[in-house]
């Protein structure tokens, strides 16, 4: 068998291919704006779960929280503000994710897992390690012995673009195979989280559908985040093409307005009317983020939007992932809060709360808040 790791393949790209589409949808997260922080008169959040003895996180009813996908070095600027190669230095972090939204809901209190595939070398066994430490369960960890453990590097610009080089094609994450799925933990799981980027090749693309399609047939909850990487893909009618191709099967889907842009081919993403046509038949809860400005929900019975947290943006990295955490983590411990607005909607405090916090420190999950920081944030008196 030839080794995949024989010659050292890389793609750089600046987003400058995704942003340049998205500036035509004219989204302009300005329309709202970010209140220094958010009353909570009548807040109320699921309790945390109890450690075991070997690390992962269990309740008496099962609250597992499984992700799958990519897992990943970051390599970020100590300097904000630069492009790639104005940048001094880079700070080593782990991330992927849902990797980080493993390990955001296990510093939530939660129990997770995480399943996919690293390179058999030092940064694919030291990402094995941060999962155990940060008490996600990792059974579901491949090591490749031909291919590396994929490396990205990524800066916020001051034009506000994020830059990325990933050092992949392939890397581990994409070979993972149908065959070295563990199905019992799938099975075991209350809700199955998972991406898009899995999709793009093969034998992932096959593993991931196989993934799914045993955890719907148990009866798990499937949560889907697009995390549109347009340059990953060959061409954006084949992103879109693949990121739809699997939607009508989640219950639980969270996008961006950017990616609401995108999949409707440049439709305005704060138009309830353009958002309820992404909603399908079997969608139990569609959620919009906004960044700083908070986010949007929908479901078939109610609709709102809840106020983001301000916050000193240093890394925008994993944000979204720690929003996707903090949600997931609530509706894990009670799903009946898809039916109860108010609930809901505190929930969606927590999570956006979250994603502040996230976006305070370098590195997507360095940066992940605990449980007692969320909450001391969330419970500081208005201003």
């Amino acid at each position: 068998m030839a080794l995949h790791s024989a010659a050292v393949s890389f793609c750089c790209v600046s987003l400058n291919h995704q942003a340049s589409f998205l500036r035509q949808c004219s989204v302009k997260s300005s329309r709202f704006s970010s209140p220094s922080s958010v009353s909570l008169p009548r807040f109320r959040i699921q309790g945390k779960a109890v450690e075991s003895g070997n690390g992962p996180l269990e309740t008496e009813e099962s609250s597992l929280v499984v992700c799958f996908g990519e897992m990943l070095i970051d390599f970020v600027p100590t300097t904000s503000g630069l492009s790639l190669a104005e940048a001094p230095a880079f700070k080593k972090a782990p991330g992927g994710a849902p990797a980080n939204v493993a390990v955001g809901i296990a510093r939530l209190g939660g129990a997770s897992a995480f399943i996919g595939k690293v390179g058999e070398d030092e940064f694919g066994y030291m990402l094995a390690n941060i999962l155990k430490e940060n008490n996600v369960n990792n059974e579901g960890m491949r090591f490749d012995p031909g291919a590396r453990t994929a490396l990205a590097f990524v800066t916020l610009r001051k034009d506000g673009e994020r830059e990325f080089m990933f050092y992949r094609n392939p890397s581990a994450d994409m070979l993972l195979q149908e065959a070295e799925l563990d199905f019992e933990m799938i099975r075991k799981a209350k809700i199955f989280h998972y991406g898009s980027i899995s999709l793009i090749t093969e034998p992932c693309k096959s593993a991931h559908i196989a993934a799914m399609k045993a955890a719907k047939d148990a009866g798990v909850i499937l949560s889907y985040d697009p995390n549109l990487r347009l340059p990953l893909w060959p061409s954006a009618e084949s992103a879109r093409e693949g990121i739809l191709s699997i939607w009508d099967t989640a219950d639980i889907i969270k996008i961006s307005e950017e990616e609401i842009c995108f999949l409707t081919q440049g439709e305005d993403p704060y138009d309830d009317n353009v958002v309820r046509k992404l909603y399908h038949e079997n969608l139990k809860l569609l959620l919009v983020t906004e960044g700083p400005g908070g986010c949007r929900y929908y479901t078939k019975e109610f609709s709102g939007r809840v106020k983001g947290l301000k916050a000193e943006a240093v890394d925008t990295t994993g944000a979204g992932d720690a929003f996707v955490a903090g949600i997931l983590s609530q509706l894990a411990l009670d799903t009946s809060l898809l039916q109860n607005e108010d609930r809901l909607r505190d929930a969606l405090r927590f999570a956006n709360a979250c994603g502040a916090l996230t976006v305070m420190e370098r590195g997507a999950i360095p940066a992940l808040p605990t449980r007692e920081t969320v909450l001391n944030t969330l419970l500081k008196p208005v201003a």
